[in-house]
């Protein structure tokens, strides 16, 4: 079991939702059971499946909840461009908000392309 604290995977997506919920914060009221709830689902969703990941047993596992991570994370990016499109967001918050949860994806992809390969060599060691 791993200790998600640890990773900096799960640090960065921990601090993209710290962050989206203080934007979110300035959204219409009317929004607060739309855009509002559906932006802090799925922003929350990503280090909440870090987390549960690194819980699981083996790789393969874990690489599953990293999968369902970079998915939350892609929802994000639009409703953050949504956000925008509405004005609810301004430029400025829109492109670092942005940039940071491509910049999570990206990380976190590249941390399943690699728990991939390990589970696949692992698996290769134990045949011989």
């Amino acid at each position: 079991m791993r200790d998600f604290h640890k990773l900096i995977i799960w640090q960065r997506s921990h601090q993209l939702t710290l962050a989206i919920y203080r934007i979110s914060k300035s959204f219409p009221k009317e929004e607060i059971f739309g855009l509002t709830s559906q932006m802090r689902r799925a922003v929350s969703s990503i280090p909440t499946n870090i987390a549960e990941g690194c819980g699981r047993a083996s790789n393969k596992d874990f690489a599953h909840f990293l999968q369902i991570a970079i998915g939350s994370a892609t929802e994000v990016e639009y409703q953050l461009l949504l956000a925008h499109d509405i004005n609810y967001i301004n430029d400025d918050d829109y492109q670092a908000l942005t940039d940071e949860t491509v910049v999570v994806r990206k990380m976190i992809i590249k941390y399943q392309s690699e728990l991939k390969s390990s589970s696949s060599l692992e698996a290769r060691n134990s045949q011989q």
